[in-house]
């Protein structure tokens, strides 16, 4: 295999939940070292995240945690700060989702860590921005899914406003902060210079809904209150068939007219409000309601027939079918691999292509700590050090707890 993208670079991981996981997860796929750090209560999504054999890895936490060191250390304890230093010192990146006043109290923050190492990429995941006042806050993704008017989008449709059922604003922000590293990480390479990025994620969101949907507002005068009408409409939904449901996007005129043959609608083609994708736009209730001509043949003739016209269309999946896609399962983006203390789990390989190669099988996520010691030996600190530092509680040794593999059987299980 070629060196992998980020092969070398080492980033020191101090974030919880899913935000700032996923963003070290998609680091991790691109061949990046990252070193998880977490208190001694653990991330709670450890716990949080649903039921596991041991009590100890919930599913989401393995999902996002993969590919990972993990190290524990109270950092309430002045010697697991100094060790932390020293982890910074042999880091090319520093990512947290910790509010900025914590950060600092623990001498974390950007100006204080790159005083020390100035090529550092400091990276802080917040809730909310500077100079605002709901800086500090605490933030989580339904709280940012209300503030950021993602629930309320639905308003319109439903008459009320409601969560997406997925942490949307947290795959958003941990996305668009690992692209911020990468893009730090290239800068860094040409001139030497590190870099304090902070991701605002209610900015963040609130960007992103404006963009999509502030729309006739966007000019002075307003030609039209807010809204993408379309994607908005109470019709804008999944097309029902006769044993399921069928998703379908029909944006050119050649599509919408040959999707108005295949339902036997020809009689709409010349109709003023479908003609152009202009007249669907102004009409796109109207057009959306057309979603009731599929429920007298099953899904897979409509799906047959659309694909003869060229109509973009697939099955709408559930989670009970979605695993069984025949595409993913013939990509192979589930496997079965054999977790240390789990025993055999389904894992979600990354799923980016790297000069066309299908990413290796990656490390199972670990209980907390389980790399503690390698880690600390790594940069350097002496046997009885570390002993001491397990001994006054300022480290954890995950590995003392599930003896005696130190192996890491994570690849296929046959």
């Amino acid at each position: 295999m070629a060196e992998r993208l980020l092969e070398g670079i080492r980033v020191l991981d101090l974030t919880t939940i899913v935000v700032g996981p996923a963003a070290t997860l998609r680091l991790a796929d691109y061949g990046a070292e990252i070193i998880k750090v977490e208190a001694p209560e653990g991330d709670l999504m450890r716990v949080s995240g649903g039921p596991s054999h041991s009590g100890e890895l919930s599913a989401k936490f393995m999902h996002f945690n993969r590919s990972k060191r993990f190290a524990c250390l109270d950092l309430k304890q002045p010697a697991a700060r100094a060790v932390m230093q020293r982890l910074i010192a042999h880091c090319d990146v520093f990512v947290s989702n910790i509010r900025p006043e914590a950060l600092a109290r623990l001498g974390l923050d950007a100006h204080t860590c790159m005083a020390r190492k100035g090529d550092l990429i400091h990276c802080l995941i917040a809730g909310f921005g500077p100079g605002g006042p709901y800086r500090g806050r605490p933030a989580y993704d339904t709280v940012l899914q209300g503030a950021s008017g993602i629930a309320g989008l639905t308003e319109n449709r439903d008459g009320k406003p409601n969560f997406a059922p997925f942490l949307a604003v947290d795959h958003v922000v941990g996305e668009i902060t690992a692209g911020a590293i990468c893009a730090a990480l290239l800068r860094r390479s040409r001139t030497g210079q590190g870099a304090a990025l902070e991701i605002p994620m209610h900015e963040t969101m609130a960007a992103f809904v404006l963009k999509e949907h502030l729309g006739a507002a966007t000019f002075e005068p307003p030609l039209g209150p807010p809204g993408d009408m379309r994607i908005l409409d109470v019709n804008y939904r999944p097309w029902p068939t006769q044993d399921g449901w069928i998703t379908i996007t029909a944006n050119s005129d050649a599509q919408a007219a040959a999707l108005l043959r295949t339902i036997g609608r020809e009689d709409l083609i010349a109709d003023p409000r479908f003609r152009t994708a202009a007249d669907r736009y102004r009409n796109a209730s109207a057009w959306f309601a057309l979603r009731t001509a599929m429920q007298e043949k099953p899904t897979a003739y409509w799906l047959q027939a659309l694909e003869a016209v060229d109509v973009p269309a697939m099955p709408c999946h559930t989670l009970a079918t979605l695993r069984d896609d025949p595409h993913l399962s013939a990509v192979g983006l589930t496997q079965t691999v054999t977790h240390p203390i789990e025993g055999p789990v389904t894992a979600v390989r990354a799923s980016i292509l790297i000069d066309d190669e299908v990413p290796r099988p990656s490390a199972s996520a670990k209980p907390l700590g389980w790399d503690t010691v390698d880690i600390l030996a790594e940069i350097g600190v002496a046997p009885d050090e570390i002993e001491q530092l397990i001994r006054a509680g300022a480290i954890h040794d995950g590995r003392a707890g599930h003896p005696p593999s130190r192996a890491d059987p994570s690849g296929p299980h046959r």
